[in-house]
Parts: structure tokens; C-alpha cells; sequence
């Protein structure tokens, strides 16, 4: 009875050293389990393909052209002399027993502007270094450099200055004939100095709102022609900076925005542009000359339309001018006009006197080798003719 007994509490303890086993065993793979879940493994190929289409999806040809054009944008920090008129100024009275003498004040202002070569020459609107007295660019990679006038053109708008250096990068100058009414745009530049923040231009992004704006002669005698229009955000700073395609192509240059009213000077989405083609035109002589040349001849000599004139002639109405005289050889000799003809229309505008002619011409900013299309009545019939103007050397 003994043997039985003493039988029995060896297999309970066998039976529980068993059991207990069994629970360190699955101890030790719970712990493992949780030591080493999924996520933690290496990623599989499958999962970088995902992430480089993840990536890849958000590139477009709005950021790779960004990316090829914006190592070019520099910002322009300029110190402008300016007259500080006082506040009689306008008074006759103060103005006869105090002459005035305007004092002068140094005035800081800011634009933009693009290299257009690695040697460092600049592109930037002429209002932006007016007057300047000393011209600081703000670089991509963070440095600064004084910049020097090479040139500038106050009636287009355009200035080209230079720094000192070489291999900058520098942007293309696309086609602005080419463009597309509807087309991504990107206009970039230095709005209120945020450039100097981490030397990066900003960047913003609309269409071609339109094309051949024609504002014609401004009250500042400026003139802008066939004006690029954009809604790409444009602000005060963003003078001078490029307006590019998808391309990465600088298709025009911002230049200046209507705003809702004098009391708000932010963008409203209309903005305008000159065109690159009118740009690189103004940028050949003022790399040459400094200047633009506006010196030109046609050779033609006319009068307003007397009602004795109108007589004489048998014209029915007195609304155009005549020739009087062609001068031997010149552009009006060689485009076949003669004395006695009738002009009625100037480049599709109607002429009824000398001075819409000279309207025209203001208003068009016309050089050498541009050509005039009149519309000319000879004998009772109307003849289309074009007139090539001819320069006038410096």
C-alpha cells in the first residue's frame, strides 16, 4: 500500500513539469512574436516601387521647370535718388517769395530681375533701377554682388545691368510669339524681399490670361506693347522677374499689375508681361549702344486736308492727309507712294489729320526697318502700301 501511494505522487509531479514547459515555451515566442512584428521588417522591392511612383507623381512640368529656371532669378535691392518736395510745393504763392530747392533723399527699393548669360549680365525693368545710385544682387546661392548699368530703355521699360564673375547659371529666353491663350505659366521674383529670406525666388503659378495687350502711351511716356497677361500671382518686388512657360523658358518679363483699387496694391489676378521676342529686340542695342536708337526717316512730307484741297482733288471728304512731297531714294520713294496721294489709315487706324499720324508713331515706339501699313486713295481707288522706315545713324 506504501509502493501505491509513493507511485501515484510521481506521476502528478511528472504530469505538472510537463505543463509547466509548455508555458515557458509559449512565453518565449509570445515575447518573441511582439519583439519582432511585421512592420519591422526590411522593405521589399515592391514596396520602393511604390515609393518612387509616390514620388515621381508629384513631379510635373510645373516643378521641373521651376527646377531649371529658378538657380537664374536674382533679387535687386537698389538705392534711388529722389527728390523730397515739401508740401507747398504746388503753392504759387510760397513758390514766389521762397524759391524752392528740391532737397534730395536716398530711397531704398527692391526688385527682380534673371541672368540671361553666365557672364553675369542681368535683365530687369527700367523702373526697378531708376535713378539708382547703387545697385546690390541677391543671388541664389546666398551671396550678394554690386551690379553695374550696362544700359537701359526708359520707354519699354527694360535695363540691363552686369555683375563681375562667371558660369551662372542662366535662363533660356523662349518665343513669346508662340505662346498659348490658356497655357501654365509661372511667374517668379523677390515680392516684398522675400528673397533675402533664404535667397529663393517665389514662385507662383496661373495661364496666359491673354496676349497683344496694347496699352499704347502711357501718362509717364512709357510705352507697352503687345503685353502679356497673366493671373499668376504678382506682387510689389516681382518687377522685373521672368514669366515662364512649362518649358522653363522666360516668355516675358512682369512688369506691372492692375490692383482693385489706390487703396490696395495686391494682386487681383491681372497682371502683365513684356513679351520676350519685344524684350530681346530692346536687349540687342542696349548691349551694343547702351541705348535704343529711334532716330528714323520716311521721307514723306504731308498736310492736313483743306476743304480747297478737298475741291481740287474732287474728294468727298476731307477726313485723311495728302503727300506733298517724296523725298528722292528714301523708304517712301522706294514703297511707291506719290504726291497727291491721299493716306487715310496708318497701321489700321484711321487718320484724319497730321496729328493722328503722330499719335501712331507715339504710340507704337517705332525704330529703323519697322514697317507702316498705309491705306492710300490714288485716282478714286484705295491701295494698300507698306513703308519701311529707314535708320538714322547715331
Amino acid at each position: 500500500m506504501r509502493y501505491c501511494v509513493l507511485f501515484f505522487w510521481v506521476c502528478v509531479l511528472i504530469v505538472t513539469g510537463c505543463k509547466d514547459k509548455d508555458i515557458v515555451q509559449n512565453d518565449k515566442m509570445e515575447v518573441a512574436s511582439v519583439a519582432a512584428p511585421p512592420s519591422a521588417l526590411p522593405p521589399s522591392a515592391d514596396d520602393e516601387k511604390k515609393q518612387d511612383a509616390i514620388s515621381n507623381s508629384r513631379q510635373n512640368a510645373i516643378t521641373r521647370a521651376v527646377a531649371t529656371i529658378s538657380d537664374a532669378v536674382v533679387g535687386i535691392n537698389v538705392t534711388q535718388i529722389r527728390e523730397a518736395r515739401r508740401g507747398y510745393a504746388d503753392d504759387p504763392f510760397f513758390r514766389f517769395f521762397f524759391p524752392e530747392r528740391v532737397p534730395l533723399r536716398a530711397v531704398k527699393s527692391l526688385g527682380s530681375g534673371f541672368l540671361m548669360s553666365s557672364d553675369g549680365l542681368i535683365v530687369t525693368n527700367e523702373h526697378v533701377v531708376h535713378n539708382a545710385s547703387e545697385i546690390v544682387v541677391a543671388l541664389s546661392d546666398g551671396t550678394t554682388a554690386n551690379a553695374t548699368l550696362v544700359g537701359m530703355d526708359y520707354i519699354t521699360d527694360v535695363a540691363l545691368i552686369k555683375i563681375d564673375g562667371e558660369n551662372y547659371p542662366f535662363a533660356r529666353i523662349g518665343d513669346s510669339d508662340d505662346v498659348i491663350i490658356g497655357e501654365w505659366v509661372i511667374a517668379l521674383g523677390n515680392p516684398f524681399g522675400l528673397f533675402e529670406i533664404n535667397a529663393k525666388p517665389t514662385v507662383t503659378v496661373g495661364v496666359i490670361s491673354a496676349v497683344d495687350r496694347d496699352f499704347g502711351l502711357q501718362s509717364n511716356d512709357r510705352v507697352y506693347q503687345d503685353m502679356i497677361q497673366t493671373d499668376a500671382a504678382i506682387n510689389q518686388g516681382n518687377s522685373g522677374g521672368p514669366l515662364v512657360n512649362s518649358h522653363g523658358e522666360v516668355i516675358g518679363m512682369n512688369t506691372f499689375i492692375y490692383t482693385g483699387s489706390d487703396y490696395s496694391t495686391g494682386s487681383i489676378g491681372l497682371g502683365f508681361a513684356i513679351p520676350s521676342n519685344r524684350m530681346k529686340r530692346v536687349l540687342r542695342d542696349l548691349k551694343e549702344f547702351g541705348e535704343v536708337n529711334r532716330r528714323w526717316t520716311t521721307g514723306l512730307v504731308v498736310e492736313e486736308i483743306t476743304p480747297l484741297v478737298a475741291r481740287y482733288f474732287k474728294l468727298k471728304s476731307s477726313s485723311g492727309v495728302i503727300v506733298t512731297e517724296v523725298a528722292s531714294g528714301s523708304p517712301s520713294a522706294k514703297a511707291g507712294i506719290k504726291v497727291g496721294d491721299i493716306i487715310t489709315t496708318v497701321n489700321s487706324q484711321r487718320v484724319r489729320s497730321d496729328r493722328d499720324i503722330w499719335s501712331v508713331i507715339d504710340n507704337s515706339d517705332l525704330r529703323g526697318g519697322d514697317e507702316l501699313k498705309l491705306t492710300v486713295v490714288r485716282n478714286g481707288r484705295e491701295k494698300e502700301m507698306s513703308l519701311k522706315l529707314k535708320e538714322l545713324k547715331r
